[in-house]
């Protein structure tokens, strides 16, 4: 019943740990999302190209023309005109553009889309890194202690001449490279603080977490691309590509219809004029030629080409999915090995009672070293992987 207990208080701890990693990375995302100045850019940018494109369907302006003619051989006065009209396209040319204009809205939500997900994939990648590093941190704040603590006895032993002068400064070689290995951490730390602050738009932003990902396990590969595929804004802009290029086919079949003119007249002479309406029409036996053709070839090109730039997607899709979960065998057959090995301890229990000496004590450390610095990047890759493949989610 205590055994149970105690594990179901591990589990306990764990999820909270693990949601506190995510919920400190999901807050960090939502401040970037606020203040990453790119974005604000972007954002007005993309205001600027929607009033743009709704001026586009706007009617040309009214033409007036006016004429005085005093000059001449005329018994009768002055000859003068006035004339107002205005020229517009036919009535289903607005309809075909406006429906145009909604779809390249849509182009440009999804433009911004994609570019917010390149900005908070760089800002998670960021916070990958920074757990990564703390979690490393801790490991390494350890072997300085552990490396003081050898170097304590070595000195003790070498005041009682049981060591030599070459024992006692390869102690404190190893002591001193640990704490240089903890100011490189530091530095890196500082330096990609410094990148999260410049993607919060100056803000400055703190990480503590140590812990990774929760779990590494993903969806089936189909099950995967399949999300990606609904919610991947550069996918669905291959779409909309077509769905433009279909409405601009549209509108120029509707511009093979004649543009229309319309308006009021008034001429004659002092005391004797002649008004009414005036009207126009244009046919369009040459400004519109090939122009249908162009645009349905437009389209057609575009259907076969958003294939191709599918097709690829997922095939660069699939090398990621293969490439990390090969990772991921990897880490799990290093976890399992690694795991409850305490060697470390061991070795240095070893020592202290004199069943090994300090060289042989040393080279099996860094052994064991190497190999669980060697988990700990992989997991780090894991995430960043983990990341890329999980991007349309952001």
């Amino acid at each position: 019943m205590l055994k149970t207990n105690a594990l179901a208080l591990c589990v306990c701890l764990f999820s909270l740990a693990v949601n506190a990693q995510n919920s400190e990375i999901s807050r960090i995302l939502e401040e970037v999302e606020q203040n990453n100045n790119e974005l604000k850019a972007f954002a007005s940018r993309m205001e600027g190209k929607q009033l743009e494109l709704k001026t586009t369907n706007n009617l040309s302006n009214p033409q007036v023309d006016a004429y005085y003619l005093p000059l001449g051989n005329h018994s009768s006065g002055d000859y003068t005109e006035f004339q107002i009209s205005q020229s517009f396209e036919f009535p289903t040319v607005y309809s075909a553009r406006k429906n145009l204009i909604e779809e390249q809205f849509k182009g440009l939500e999804l433009t911004y889309a994609s570019k917010k997900q390149e900005v908070l994939l760089t800002a998670k990648k960021y916070c990958v890194e920074l757990i990564s590093l703390n979690k490393i941190l801790g490991i390494e704040q350890a072997r300085i202690q552990q490396a003081k603590q050898v170097f304590d006895q070595v000195s003790r032993l070498y005041e009682s001449d049981q060591v030599g002068i070459l024992t006692i400064n390869k102690a404190k070689i190893a002591w001193l490279q640990e704490q240089f290995s903890v100011q490189k951490i530091e530095l890196q730390r500082q330096s990609l603080l410094a990148g999260l602050k410049n993607i919060n738009g100056g803000n400055p932003i703190s990480m503590t977490s140590v812990d990774l990902a929760d779990s590494y396990r993903l969806a089936d590969f189909d099950s995967l691309w399949h999300d990606k595929l609904n919610a991947d804004p550069h996918l669905i802009s291959l779409q909309q590509k077509e769905a433009i290029a279909l409405q601009e086919s549209k509108l120029s079949k509707n511009k093979t219809l004649p543009n229309l003119n319309a308006g009021f007249n008034r001429q004659g002479f002092a005391g004797e004029y002649y008004s009414g309406i005036y009207g126009g029409i244009s046919i369009p036996l040459f400004g519109n030629r090939n122009k249908v053709k162009s645009a349905e070839a437009t389209f057609q090109f575009q259907e076969s080409y958003s294939n191709v730039l599918a097709l690829q997607a997922k095939a660069e899709f699939e090398k990621l999915y293969n490439e990390y979960t090969l990772l991921l065998e990897r880490f799990e057959e290093y976890d399992q090995t690694l795991k409850g090995l305490n060697s470390e301890a061991l070795l240095l229990g070893a020592y202290e009672l004199g069943a090994i000496s300090f060289m042989e004590f040393y080279v099996e450390l860094q052994f064991y070293r190497q190999a669980l610095d060697s988990m700990v990047d992989m997991e780090k890759q894991l995430n960043l992987l983990k990341a890329d493949l999980l991007k349309h989610q952001l």
